[in-house]
């Protein structure tokens, strides 16, 4: 779609191109930028011109840049991804995008879009990822998706503020991975998406379990594995964040998450 509004573009090239004039914003892929009016925006700032590495390995796990495609993450090799290589599948393919959408949308831009369906904020929730938040001028601070992730079209993000990047403990990338999806049509918006992780065998290790899509943030629940199934029930009832849209009802979604996150914590203690 033309943005009519719009009369400068900015490729950055360093830190200091993102700070922006009044009406500019910031555009990675621009696969939701473009699809609809933007009122007020008059300049974009283009990160993709930046350079950031896609991934890299560190010491700690797996960064990944916020201009990291959905293309080039289904393109890392599964030494990469390890265990996690399967979710990130799963994830992608929540996604119902063409290759042209996977060819530009960005990790960064689908969790800062905010969206109940974000594909990409399920799996960095599910993979416990920290964002690297770039705050004014020289500023850093990071925090959880899952609580980057505010509400519906909200995060925690402030005005000069950007999302530089995303960490992945090794931890999560080994761990044992159950995926579950649900929507109102064989290939309809995701309705409710559960993630379990568990890390390791031991008999006191935790369950892990991500909600997304059926609430209007992250949910994250921790599990302990003796009486799971009594806190699993005890924690979907307590919750208070339901989404209701024309793709779901919030009684079917809590339902249907109940429902999913059993499949899910059973497949990952199995």
């Amino acid at each position: 779609m033309d943005l009519v509004e719009v009369a400068s573009w900015r490729s950055a090239s360093q830190r200091s191109d993102l700070r922006l004039a009044p009406g500019e914003r910031v555009v990675g892929g621009g696969t939701w930028l473009f699809s609809e009016p933007q009122p007020g925006t008059t300049g974009l700032v283009d990160l993709t011109t930046l350079g950031w590495a896609p991934w890299t390995r560190t010491g700690e796990g797996l960064e990944l840049a916020a201009t990291c495609t959905v293309e080039e993450l289904l393109a890392l090799p599964d030494d990469v991804l390890g265990a996690a290589a399967p979710l990130a599948r799963a994830c992608a393919d929540a996604f119902l995008m063409s290759f042209k959408v996977a060819h530009l949308a960005t990790l960064g831009g689908n969790v800062c879009l905010a969206l109940p369906a974000g594909a990409m904020t399920s799996l960095l929730v599910a993979l416990d990822a920290t964002a690297v938040v770039w705050s004014g001028s020289d500023g850093v601070r990071r925090q959880p998706v899952a609580d980057l992730v505010t509400g519906v079209r909200t995060t925690t993000l402030a005005p000069d503020e950007v999302v530089r990047a995303f960490e992945v403990p090794a931890a999560a990338l080994g761990a044992t991975h159950a995926f579950r999806r649900q929507s109102l049509a064989p290939h309809g918006r995701s309705s409710a998406v559960v993630t379990a992780s568990r890390r390791g065998s031991r008999s006191g290790s935790a369950v892990r379990v991500a909600v997304t899509a059926a609430t209007t943030r992250p949910v994250v629940l921790d599990l302990p594995v003796e009486g799971w199934a009594a806190a699993l029930h005890d924690a979907v009832a307590a919750l208070d964040c339901w989404y209701a849209d024309a793709h779901g009802a919030p009684d079917w979604r809590a339902a249907m998450t109940a429902r999913l996150a059993v499949e899910a914590v059973e497949e990952v203690l199995a």
